[in-house]
């Protein structure tokens, strides 16, 4: 079964480029485009993508409050956000509005791919660039609460979360833990169950919004 991806791009060129890049691969198929926050809503709940990638830099209304509006209307949305820019803010933001990815747009194609899949799997994708400035970011702000849900994870759950947090996928976790990848997402799942957070990305934001874990 293919992967239905909407492309959201004010640009024509890079839309027709995502288009062609994307169409040529035998899971993935581009069900609609918009040139807007508002056209990317309405497509969104037309065509009930499985990713959705979102450019955040939009005329009329941006990729952050349409990424806001197309999870309003549907919780299960998985939007990738694609941009030029790796401001803190911006990345920031683009979680807290949801999204489950963030890749640059000046990054190999293959990786574009490759992300597709993953958020279309319900993972979620984060560079180690993206990754870093969410650390920058959160270090500035001020402790919040520890939310009482950190109390029922396990020790090995806990000890996840933290590598989660540093970025790491399932394999590198595996690999620091020598643990089995299935073994990995066991606990993956089930600490994203404790926190009622909707993936990776989410329980990151969760992560460096608390101070969960000190940074250096």
């Amino acid at each position: 079964m293919s992967i239905k991806a909407l492309i959201v791009d004010d640009q024509g060129m890079v839309r027709a480029g995502l288009r062609m890049l994307l169409d040529v691969e035998p899971d993935i198929e581009v069900v609609a485009e918009a040139s807007n926050g508002i056209d990317a809503v309405v497509r969104a709940a037309r065509y009930r993508p499985d990713v959705v990638l979102m450019d955040i830099r939009m005329p009329e209304m941006d990729g952050l409050e349409a990424t806001r509006r197309i999870f309003a209307a549907d919780d299960d949305a998985r939007v990738l956000i694609l941009t030029t820019f790796n401001h803190d803010d911006l990345v920031y933001e683009a979680l807290r509005a949801g999204a489950s990815g963030f890749v640059l747009k000046d990054e190999p194609p293959e990786q574009l791919i490759a992300a597709v899949r993953t958020i279309a799997a319900g993972d979620a994708l984060l560079s180690p660039s993206v990754t870093r400035s969410l650390i920058a970011h959160f270090t500035k702000d001020r402790r919040e609460p520890r939310p009482p849900a950190l109390d029922t994870l396990t020790s090995r759950e806990l000890e996840v979360f933290r590598l989660i947090a540093a970025g790491l996928s399932n394999a590198e976790i595996g690999r620091e833990l020598f643990i089995s990848d299935t073994t990995v997402k066991t606990h993956v799942t089930r600490l994203l169950r404790k926190l009622q957070v909707r993936d990776r990305a989410q329980a990151i934001v969760l992560a460096y919004h608390h101070h969960v874990f000190e940074t250096r």
